[in-house]
């Protein structure tokens, strides 16, 4: 029987190596039509040898870090795209920036408190006295700041600014850091940068020294005499035209911190600091900082009829989530963890709830700070050794502030002084006053000994503790009534003598919550 000559090509193309079979494949399928085998499997190593037709499918395309790591048997398209020419650059953009900064920085170390580099290290971050890398939260008051200096040195004239809020609001260091953009802004843009002087009117002998300060500045000590005094001397020189290149004609910051101090009786010194400004050829920038919001309509009240009134900036208090920031702007410098992020932000809610101070927030960090290194000194003395080593578990669980570190901080910050006072109280003037407690509470608001002893008998039986007879007693209540706890009464009969209480049931029982005898008995009442 004759062979079909399309058949016999098909088996020779399936018995044929794979190259020749890709090259014969297209001739052989465009010459058969319904007789041709069905053409053969490809294999994933054949596609490298594959040369795809323009109209073929575009093959998927891979990223360029996938690219770099394929395996030896992937199809390399770095290759066939270029890309192989610039794999230093790929590798750079295989990250974004903030990742790259992240991977960079590496895992945060376990935080010793038995350290004394780790631990100067963490009281010298959340220091007051130390100025971040950044001043976060205060841009917009800072911008305004700025812009009004800068505004002033482009002009060549002078002008006065008031800055105005809580204390710890950040007004000091927001003027430091205008302070140092402004001499570098000078310096870039070519024009002359102004002399600098911070004055700290509470370190001033006297109010008007702050003129003689601002006089020595320009180096005239020399001229001053015993006739015309240094606040004369400065309005001579502002009232006449001085060239911009010599030391009298050139712009001067002044910088006067707590300026409520300055503040006389008939306010003469604070209203001639700021008459400085509006002379005619004045050079003088005056930045005032004080806590009062109303200083400038209050003490001076004919600045804004002679035309002079400085602007005033006032700064908010922090809200809870510019202290949490601020706080973790603070700690992010440190190569590890210190605290819990509910420990910060219960700080955080606690300060911005009474007062919005920063400064207030950073303390008390530090206070949890030190209740930690306490705390894990006593762990190390009760196990006996010398050294924390990171990977015990009991003491990786100690070494970070944690919340209850942060709720026993701010307890002590907060507290008034009745809290101390009440606990360092005998044992049973503490017993009489929780009988008070339980007296009072939901009740009338005094009571007489004769009630009051037996509830402290009552007190007494619960607690275990023998009780004092009611002689004693009366004893008791009256050193209570001389500590200024109790208003002691006066009666005839000892037992009817009338007591209040002259301090808030609230510190009661905060001061007796913290001592292990009457816990029980406060959850009773």
């Amino acid at each position: 029987m004759p062979s079909n000559p399309k058949q016999t090509a098909s088996r020779i193309a399936t018995r044929s190596s794979p190259k020749e079979a890709d090259a014969a494949g297209p001739e052989i399928a465009g010459s058969g039509h319904g007789n041709s085998t069905p053409p053969r499997r490809r294999l994933r190593s054949d596609q490298s040898q594959v040369t795809e037709s323009p109209m073929s499918t575009p093959m998927k395309r891979k990223s360029p870090r996938l690219c770099i790591n394929s395996s030896p048997n992937s199809p390399n398209i770095c290759q066939q795209g270029g890309v192989k020419e610039h794999s230093d650059k790929i590798i750079k953009l295989s990250r974004s920036p903030a990742k790259m900064l992240l991977y960079s920085s590496g895992p945060k170390q376990q935080w010793n408190p038995r350290d004394p580099q780790h631990m100067g290290a963490v009281k010298k971050a959340m220091h007051v006295s130390i100025i971040p890398h950044s001043i976060v939260c205060r841009e917009a008051e800072q911008q305004r700041v700025f812009e009004f200096c800068k505004g002033c040195v482009q002009q060549g004239k002078s002008g006065s600014l008031y800055l105005s809020g809580c204390p710890g609001t950040g007004k000091s260091l927001s003027v430091e850091k205008v302070k140092h953009d402004l001499l570098e802004w000078a310096q870039d843009a070519g024009f002359q940068a102004p002399d600098v002087l911070s004055v700290e009117c509470t370190s001033l002998a006297t109010t008007s020294e702050i003129f003689r300060k601002i006089l020595g500045k320009f180096q005239m000590k020399g001229k001053a005499n015993d006739v015309t005094s240094p606040l004369q001397h400065l309005q001579k020189m502002y009232t006449q035209k001085q060239p911009p290149t010599t030391a009298d004609g050139k712009m001067m910051l002044v910088i006067a911190d707590e300026l409520d101090y300055l503040i006389t009786k008939d306010r003469a010194v604070l209203h001639d600091l700021f008459m400085l400004t509006a002379l005619p050829f004045s050079r003088c920038i005056l930045i005032g900082i004080a806590n009062a919001i109303d200083l400038v309509d209050r003490f001076l009240p004919r600045l804004q009829s002679l035309n002079c009134k400085p602007l005033v900036i006032t700064f908010p208090a922090y809200s809870k989530d510019q202290i949490l920031e601020i706080l973790q702007e603070r700690l992010n410098g440190l190569p590890f963890v210190v605290f819990q992020r509910e420990a910060l932000e219960l700080c955080a809610r606690r300060i911005a709830a009474a007062s919005g101070d920063m400064r207030k927030a950073l303390d008390i960090c530090r206070s949890a700070i030190d209740l930690v290194e306490a705390e894990v000194n006593e762990t190390a003395g009760d196990m006996n050794i010398s050294l924390i080593d990171s990977e015990n578990p009991r003491v990786e669980e100690t070494a970070t502030v944690r919340i209850h570190h942060m709720a026993l901080a701010l307890s002590r910050a907060f507290r008034s002084p009745t809290v101390d006072i009440i606990q360092s109280l005998p044992q049973h003037q503490q017993i009489t006053l929780c009988s008070v407690l339980k007296l009072v509470r939901g009740r009338k608001k005094d009571t007489n000994i004769g009630e009051l002893y037996k509830s402290y008998v009552e007190v007494c039986k619960e607690l275990r503790i023998p009780g004092v007879g009611n002689l004693e007693f009366s004893s008791v209540c009256e050193a209570l009534n001389d500590q200024g706890v109790l208003k002691l009464g006066q009666s005839r009969n000892s037992n009817l003598r009338k007591i209040t209480p002259k301090v808030e049931e609230a510190d009661i029982t905060f001061a007796l919550q913290g001592i292990c005898i009457f816990r029980n008995c406060l959850q009773q009442l």
